[in-house]
Protein backbone atom coordinates (compact mmCIF):
# COMPACT_ATOMS: atom_id res chain seq x y z
CA UNK A 1 0.00 0.00 0.00
CA UNK A 2 2.10 2.92 -1.57
CA UNK A 3 -0.26 6.34 -0.71
CA UNK A 4 0.64 9.43 -2.62
CA UNK A 5 3.74 11.01 -1.55
CA UNK A 6 2.64 14.32 -1.55
CA UNK A 7 3.03 15.60 2.21
CA UNK A 8 0.76 18.47 3.78
CA UNK A 9 3.57 21.33 4.23
CA UNK A 10 4.16 21.56 8.28
CA UNK A 11 1.76 23.93 10.24
CA UNK A 12 -0.86 23.62 12.93
CA UNK A 13 -3.13 20.94 12.39
CA UNK A 14 -6.80 21.72 11.17
CA UNK A 15 -9.39 22.02 13.64
CA UNK A 16 -12.10 21.22 12.12
CA UNK A 17 -13.27 18.59 9.97
CA UNK A 18 -13.54 18.30 6.22
CA UNK A 19 -16.04 15.98 5.42
CA UNK A 20 -16.24 13.16 2.68
CA UNK A 21 -12.27 13.19 2.32
CA UNK A 22 -9.77 10.37 2.91
CA UNK A 23 -6.63 11.60 4.22
CA UNK A 24 -3.41 9.17 4.39
CA UNK A 25 -0.55 9.37 7.16
CA UNK A 26 2.29 7.26 7.96
CA UNK A 27 4.52 7.17 11.46
CA UNK A 28 7.60 6.14 9.97
CA UNK A 29 9.22 6.23 13.45
CA UNK A 30 6.99 2.85 14.27
CA UNK A 31 6.58 1.34 9.98
CA UNK A 32 2.92 2.48 10.30
CA UNK A 33 0.57 3.77 7.54
CA UNK A 34 -2.76 4.08 7.38
CA UNK A 35 -6.02 6.45 6.29
CA UNK A 36 -8.54 8.52 8.22
CA UNK A 37 -11.89 8.93 6.68
CA UNK A 38 -14.72 11.35 7.09
CA UNK A 39 -18.03 10.98 5.42
CA UNK A 40 -20.73 13.60 6.02
CA UNK A 41 -22.81 14.71 2.95
CA UNK A 42 -21.50 11.46 0.96
CA UNK A 43 -23.38 8.83 3.41
CA UNK A 44 -26.40 10.88 4.23
CA UNK A 45 -27.34 11.20 0.84
CA UNK A 46 -26.76 7.13 0.67
CA UNK A 47 -28.40 6.41 3.67
CA UNK A 48 -31.43 8.89 3.82
CA UNK A 49 -32.10 7.99 0.14
CA UNK A 50 -33.55 4.44 1.56
CA UNK A 51 -35.42 5.06 4.99
CA UNK A 52 -33.22 1.67 6.86
CA UNK A 53 -34.30 1.53 10.20
CA UNK A 54 -31.99 3.02 12.64
CA UNK A 55 -29.80 -0.22 13.14
CA UNK A 56 -29.90 -1.23 9.64
CA UNK A 57 -28.46 2.18 8.87
CA UNK A 58 -25.54 2.33 10.76
CA UNK A 59 -24.49 -1.35 9.71
CA UNK A 60 -24.62 -0.28 6.02
CA UNK A 61 -22.79 3.29 6.99
CA UNK A 62 -19.70 1.16 8.54
CA UNK A 63 -19.72 -0.98 5.47
CA UNK A 64 -19.48 2.08 3.06
CA UNK A 65 -16.77 3.36 5.34
CA UNK A 66 -14.53 0.26 5.31
CA UNK A 67 -15.17 -0.40 1.99
CA UNK A 68 -13.66 3.77 1.04
CA UNK A 69 -10.65 2.96 3.25
CA UNK A 70 -9.54 -0.44 1.48
CA UNK A 71 -11.02 0.62 -1.80
CA UNK A 72 -9.12 4.13 -1.79
CA UNK A 73 -5.86 1.85 -1.97
CA UNK A 74 -6.52 0.93 -5.86
CA UNK A 75 -3.51 2.32 -7.64
CA UNK A 76 -5.95 2.11 -11.25
CA UNK A 77 -8.75 2.68 -12.25
CA UNK A 78 -10.83 0.22 -10.93
CA UNK A 79 -13.69 -1.02 -8.60
CA UNK A 80 -13.81 -2.58 -4.85
CA UNK A 81 -16.95 -4.01 -4.54
CA UNK A 82 -17.73 -5.49 -0.66
CA UNK A 83 -20.93 -7.71 -0.20
CA UNK A 84 -21.93 -9.89 2.67
CA UNK A 85 -24.16 -12.95 2.53
CA UNK A 86 -25.51 -13.98 5.74
CA UNK A 87 -28.67 -15.86 7.64
CA UNK A 88 -28.92 -12.57 9.87
CA UNK A 89 -31.92 -10.31 9.61
CA UNK A 90 -29.65 -7.63 7.17
CA UNK A 91 -29.17 -10.80 4.52
CA UNK A 92 -26.88 -8.41 2.01
CA UNK A 93 -25.02 -5.60 2.30
CA UNK A 94 -23.86 -4.47 -1.18
CA UNK A 95 -20.93 -1.30 -1.41
CA UNK A 96 -19.58 -0.26 -4.81
CA UNK A 97 -16.35 1.77 -4.76
CA UNK A 98 -15.21 3.82 -8.31
CA UNK A 99 -11.77 4.71 -7.97
CA UNK A 100 -10.74 7.60 -7.66
CA UNK A 101 -13.34 8.50 -4.99
CA UNK A 102 -17.33 7.43 -5.61
CA UNK A 103 -19.37 5.41 -3.42
CA UNK A 104 -23.01 3.73 -3.81
CA UNK A 105 -24.21 1.15 -1.76
CA UNK A 106 -27.33 -0.88 -0.69
CA UNK A 107 -28.57 -2.95 2.10
CA UNK A 108 -31.24 -6.28 1.86
CA UNK A 109 -32.67 -6.95 5.01
CA UNK A 110 -36.13 -9.10 6.93
CA UNK A 111 -37.90 -5.90 8.24
CA UNK A 112 -39.56 -8.44 10.54
CA UNK A 113 -36.54 -9.96 11.70
CA UNK A 114 -35.30 -6.12 12.41
CA UNK A 115 -38.12 -5.11 14.19
CA UNK A 116 -38.06 -7.96 16.44
CA UNK A 117 -34.62 -7.35 17.29
CA UNK A 118 -34.60 -3.73 17.91
CA UNK A 119 -37.51 -4.62 20.42
CA UNK A 120 -35.43 -7.21 22.20
CA UNK A 121 -32.52 -5.04 22.16
CA UNK A 122 -30.58 -7.77 19.92
CA UNK A 123 -29.44 -4.98 16.89
CA UNK A 124 -26.00 -5.25 17.36
CA UNK A 125 -23.75 -5.36 14.18
CA UNK A 126 -22.67 -8.84 14.84
CA UNK A 127 -26.63 -10.22 15.54
CA UNK A 128 -27.66 -8.29 12.00
CA UNK A 129 -25.46 -9.87 10.10
CA UNK A 130 -25.13 -13.44 11.81
CA UNK A 131 -23.41 -16.01 10.06
CA UNK A 132 -22.47 -15.76 6.17
CA UNK A 133 -19.75 -14.66 4.68
CA UNK A 134 -17.99 -11.46 3.70
CA UNK A 135 -16.78 -11.25 0.15
CA UNK A 136 -13.92 -8.39 -1.34
CA UNK A 137 -13.91 -7.94 -4.83
CA UNK A 138 -10.90 -5.51 -6.86
CA UNK A 139 -12.55 -5.67 -10.75
CA UNK A 140 -9.87 -4.03 -12.87
CA UNK A 141 -12.43 -3.91 -15.84
CA UNK A 142 -13.54 -6.31 -18.73
CA UNK A 143 -10.46 -7.04 -19.73
CA UNK A 144 -8.18 -8.42 -16.48
CA UNK A 145 -9.11 -11.01 -14.32
CA UNK A 146 -11.35 -10.18 -10.56
CA UNK A 147 -9.46 -10.76 -7.47
CA UNK A 148 -11.85 -11.70 -4.62
CA UNK A 149 -11.43 -12.55 -0.95
CA UNK A 150 -13.70 -14.08 1.75
CA UNK A 151 -13.58 -13.99 4.98
CA UNK A 152 -16.52 -15.79 7.56
CA UNK A 153 -19.09 -14.22 9.37
CA UNK A 154 -19.46 -15.88 12.40
CA UNK A 155 -21.88 -13.57 14.53
CA UNK A 156 -19.04 -10.53 14.81
CA UNK A 157 -19.04 -7.26 13.47
CA UNK A 158 -17.69 -5.80 10.03
CA UNK A 159 -14.15 -4.54 12.41
CA UNK A 160 -13.48 -8.16 12.80
CA UNK A 161 -14.48 -9.62 9.87
CA UNK A 162 -11.64 -6.75 7.78
CA UNK A 163 -8.98 -8.17 10.79
CA UNK A 164 -9.90 -11.35 9.19
CA UNK A 165 -9.68 -10.90 6.18
CA UNK A 166 -6.30 -9.18 6.33
CA UNK A 167 -4.56 -11.74 8.45
CA UNK A 168 -5.74 -14.21 6.21
CA UNK A 169 -5.49 -13.12 3.05
CA UNK A 170 -2.95 -10.20 2.83
CA UNK A 171 -1.08 -11.28 6.03
CA UNK A 172 -0.53 -7.27 6.93
CA UNK A 173 -0.90 -6.72 10.33
CA UNK A 174 -4.17 -4.30 10.34
CA UNK A 175 -6.28 -2.43 12.78
CA UNK A 176 -9.38 -0.99 11.66
CA UNK A 177 -11.99 1.36 13.87
CA UNK A 178 -15.40 2.22 12.20
CA UNK A 179 -18.20 4.51 13.56
CA UNK A 180 -21.73 5.79 12.23
CA UNK A 181 -23.45 8.23 13.89
CA UNK A 182 -27.01 10.44 14.00
CA UNK A 183 -26.94 13.74 14.48
CA UNK A 184 -30.48 16.20 14.10
CA UNK A 185 -30.01 19.60 12.41
CA UNK A 186 -33.06 22.19 11.99
CA UNK A 187 -35.17 21.99 8.65
CA UNK A 188 -37.91 23.10 7.41
CA UNK A 189 -40.58 20.73 9.19
CA UNK A 190 -38.58 20.93 12.22
CA UNK A 191 -35.47 18.50 12.97
CA UNK A 192 -34.04 16.48 10.60
CA UNK A 193 -31.90 13.36 10.36
CA UNK A 194 -28.11 13.69 9.30
CA UNK A 195 -25.91 10.88 8.87
CA UNK A 196 -22.14 10.96 10.18
CA UNK A 197 -19.81 8.12 9.46
CA UNK A 198 -15.81 7.46 9.96
CA UNK A 199 -12.91 5.32 10.64
CA UNK A 200 -9.42 4.55 10.28
CA UNK A 201 -7.06 2.18 8.94
CA UNK A 202 -4.13 1.42 10.47
CA UNK A 203 -1.08 -1.30 9.25
CA UNK A 204 2.35 -1.98 10.14
CA UNK A 205 4.55 -2.11 6.80
CA UNK A 206 8.29 -2.83 8.37
CA UNK A 207 10.85 -3.70 5.63
CA UNK A 208 11.67 -6.89 7.41
CA UNK A 209 9.28 -9.82 6.55
CA UNK A 210 10.31 -11.21 9.81
CA UNK A 211 9.20 -8.31 11.57
CA UNK A 212 5.45 -8.48 9.90
CA UNK A 213 5.65 -12.13 11.24
CA UNK A 214 6.15 -11.03 14.74
CA UNK A 215 2.92 -8.65 14.75
CA UNK A 216 0.74 -10.49 13.22
CA UNK A 217 0.91 -13.78 15.44
CA UNK A 218 -2.13 -16.67 15.83
CA UNK A 219 -2.05 -19.33 18.44
CA UNK A 220 -3.80 -21.63 16.17
CA UNK A 221 -1.18 -21.99 13.89
CA UNK A 222 0.91 -24.53 15.41
CA UNK A 223 -0.24 -28.30 14.65
CA UNK A 224 -2.04 -30.15 17.14
CA UNK A 225 -0.20 -32.02 19.89
CA UNK A 226 3.03 -29.97 18.66
CA UNK A 227 4.57 -27.06 20.94
CA UNK A 228 3.90 -23.88 19.79
CA UNK A 229 6.79 -21.77 18.94
CA UNK A 230 6.40 -18.60 20.23
CA UNK A 231 7.97 -15.12 18.97
CA UNK A 232 7.96 -12.08 20.76
CA UNK A 233 5.58 -9.50 19.11
CA UNK A 234 6.76 -6.73 17.64
CA UNK A 235 6.71 -3.66 20.01
CA UNK A 236 6.15 -0.68 17.40
CA UNK A 237 3.10 -2.77 16.21
CA UNK A 238 2.38 -3.11 19.76
CA UNK A 239 2.65 0.25 20.62
CA UNK A 240 0.66 1.35 17.44
CA UNK A 241 -2.01 -1.03 17.61
CA UNK A 242 -2.67 0.34 21.55
CA UNK A 243 -3.28 3.85 20.24
CA UNK A 244 -5.51 2.94 17.89
CA UNK A 245 -7.51 1.49 20.49
CA UNK A 246 -7.52 4.40 22.40
CA UNK A 247 -10.12 6.18 19.92
CA UNK A 248 -13.51 6.64 21.19
CA UNK A 249 -16.63 6.99 18.41
CA UNK A 250 -17.22 10.06 18.80
CA UNK A 251 -13.34 10.74 17.29
CA UNK A 252 -14.59 9.68 14.22
CA UNK A 253 -17.43 11.47 13.78
CA UNK A 254 -16.75 15.17 15.63
CA UNK A 255 -17.54 17.66 13.02
CA UNK A 256 -15.16 19.74 15.51
CA UNK A 257 -12.53 17.34 15.43
CA UNK A 258 -10.02 17.32 11.97
CA UNK A 259 -8.51 13.93 10.76
CA UNK A 260 -5.41 15.88 10.65
CA UNK A 261 -5.77 16.88 14.39
CA UNK A 262 -6.98 12.83 14.97
CA UNK A 263 -4.09 11.89 13.44
CA UNK A 264 -1.70 14.30 15.42
CA UNK A 265 -3.74 13.67 18.98
CA UNK A 266 -2.62 10.12 18.22
CA UNK A 267 0.67 9.92 17.02
CA UNK A 268 2.41 13.08 17.67
CA UNK A 269 4.96 12.54 19.91
CA UNK A 270 6.50 9.76 17.02
CA UNK A 271 6.15 11.93 14.80
CA UNK A 272 3.00 11.63 11.93
CA UNK A 273 3.27 12.57 8.16
CA UNK A 274 0.01 13.38 6.26
CA UNK A 275 -0.49 13.54 2.66
CA UNK A 276 -2.45 15.08 0.35
CA UNK A 277 -6.71 14.60 1.50
CA UNK A 278 -8.50 12.78 -1.56
CA UNK A 279 -12.29 13.62 -1.72
CA UNK A 280 -15.46 11.09 -1.66
CA UNK A 281 -18.44 12.14 -3.01
CA UNK A 282 -21.82 9.39 -3.35
CA UNK A 283 -22.30 8.93 -7.49
CA UNK A 284 -24.60 6.06 -8.86
CA UNK A 285 -23.74 4.98 -12.78
CA UNK A 286 -27.20 3.49 -12.97
CA UNK A 287 -28.74 5.35 -16.26
CA UNK A 288 -31.83 5.33 -18.29
CA UNK A 289 -29.96 3.63 -21.43
CA UNK A 290 -28.19 1.41 -19.04
CA UNK A 291 -31.13 0.04 -17.52
CA UNK A 292 -32.52 -0.03 -21.15
CA UNK A 293 -29.45 -2.13 -22.62
CA UNK A 294 -30.26 -4.44 -19.46
CA UNK A 295 -33.48 -4.99 -20.36
CA UNK A 296 -32.62 -5.70 -23.94
CA UNK A 297 -30.77 -8.41 -22.63
CA UNK A 298 -33.78 -10.35 -21.38
CA UNK A 299 -35.70 -12.38 -23.99
CA UNK A 300 -38.95 -11.36 -25.08
CA UNK A 301 -41.11 -13.43 -23.02
CA UNK A 302 -39.21 -12.16 -19.76
CA UNK A 303 -39.47 -8.46 -20.76
CA UNK A 304 -43.78 -9.07 -21.39
CA UNK A 305 -44.05 -10.63 -17.63
CA UNK A 306 -42.43 -7.29 -16.39
CA UNK A 307 -45.61 -5.21 -17.53
CA UNK A 308 -47.82 -3.67 -14.93
CA UNK A 309 -50.76 -1.50 -15.93
CA UNK A 310 -48.82 -1.33 -19.58
CA UNK A 311 -45.49 0.03 -18.17
CA UNK A 312 -41.98 -1.57 -17.11
CA UNK A 313 -40.67 0.26 -13.92
CA UNK A 314 -36.89 -0.25 -12.68
CA UNK A 315 -36.16 1.14 -9.57
CA UNK A 316 -32.21 0.68 -8.45
CA UNK A 317 -31.41 -0.50 -5.80
CA UNK A 318 -28.27 1.80 -5.02
CA UNK A 319 -30.05 5.23 -5.31
CA UNK A 320 -33.78 4.37 -5.61
CA UNK A 321 -34.42 6.14 -9.37
CA UNK A 322 -36.81 4.88 -10.79
CA UNK A 323 -37.31 4.31 -14.67
CA UNK A 324 -40.35 4.15 -16.52
CA UNK A 325 -40.52 2.62 -20.11
CA UNK A 326 -43.38 1.59 -22.64
CA UNK A 327 -43.21 -1.85 -24.09
CA UNK A 328 -42.62 -0.54 -27.65
CA UNK A 329 -39.59 1.32 -26.29
CA UNK A 330 -38.22 -2.05 -26.04
CA UNK A 331 -36.71 -3.20 -28.75
CA UNK A 332 -37.71 -6.80 -29.87
CA UNK A 333 -33.92 -7.32 -30.24
CA UNK A 334 -32.37 -8.90 -27.57
CA UNK A 335 -28.58 -7.22 -28.47
CA UNK A 336 -28.08 -4.34 -26.52
CA UNK A 337 -27.09 -0.99 -27.96
CA UNK A 338 -23.52 -0.18 -28.58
Amino acid sequence: MNDPQIAIPSRAPAAEAVDDTILPFAVKALDLRGRIVRLGASVDTILSGHDYPPPVAKLLGEAIVLTVMLGSALKFDGRFILQTQSDGPVRMLVVNFTSPGSVRACARFDAERVAAAIAANEAEPGKLLGHGHLAMTIDQGPEMSRYQGLVPLEGGDLEQAAHEYFSRSEQIPTRVRLAVAEEFRPGKNGLRRRWRAGGILLQFLPNSIERTRQADLDPGDAPPGTERHVIPEDEAWIEGRALVETIDDIELVDPALSSERLAYRLFHERGVRVFRAAPVEAHCSCSRDSVENMLRSFPQADRDDMVEDGKITVTCEFCSSTYVFAPNEISASDAPRA
